[in-house]
């Protein structure tokens, strides 16, 4: 969906937009991303611009469809989120000299030949609302590392085996009262022990 700046009236434009998983797939594919899918992304934004500067301010919602990270079910993560982005032409960018960033360069855009294109911007929402883990629910139990069963859906009889951390050990030393802890951090030896 791609704006026209010259196009923008005084008062700003109001724009709703749906998405489908077509448009979700081929933009996937362009950025060289995958592994989600939505049924539906719906939207709006307000355009507004003074100057050269335009302001694009909106929401989207969509119902993500992820596999879970810990049982491999798969479920529909409901995002809801809102955006702010303010654009530039491209030919104010700072050139290729050194500079210092500010709070307020960092939520800055630039647009080439008087057009703003908001599918990136849809896009970047929607990936950045994707856990890195996702979890059909937080209490999800996962698989069987033995047999493989969703053990949310049924049990098995295999133990589940505790991790131990290598510092066990050395927890042990410590509560056995071999090594006596100084409040600078270090440790020494008491004399008759052998550690």
């Amino acid at each position: 969906m791609k704006i026209s700046t010259a196009n923008i009236p005084e008062k700003g434009l109001a724009l709703q937009f749906s998405k489908s998983e077509d448009w979700l797939r081929k933009m996937l594919s362009e950025e060289g991303k995958a592994g989600f899918s939505a049924d539906r992304i719906d939207g709006q934004c307000s355009v507004t611009k003074i100057g050269k500067m335009v302001s694009v301010k909106g929401n989207i919602t969509a119902g993500i469809n992820l596999e879970c990270s810990r049982c491999l079910e798969s479920f529909t993560l409901p995002i809801k989120t809102v955006y702010e982005y303010t654009f530039l032409p491209a030919e104010d960018m700072p050139g290729n000299e050194e500079t210092e960033l500010t709070g307020e360069d960092l939520g800055l855009s630039y647009y080439r030949n008087d057009t703003i294109d908001l599918d990136p911007i849809i896009l970047e929402q929607i990936v950045i609302q994707i856990p890195i883990k996702p979890l059909c629910k937080e209490s999800c139990k996962g698989l069987c590392p033995v047999c493989g069963i969703n053990l949310n859906v049924a049990s098995c009889n295999h133990k589940q085996m505790a991790f131990t951390s290598p510092f066990t050990a050395l927890e042990k030393l410590k509560t056995d009262g071999l090594v006596k802890s100084h409040p600078q951090g270090h440790c020494e030896e008491r004399s008759n022990e052998v550690i």
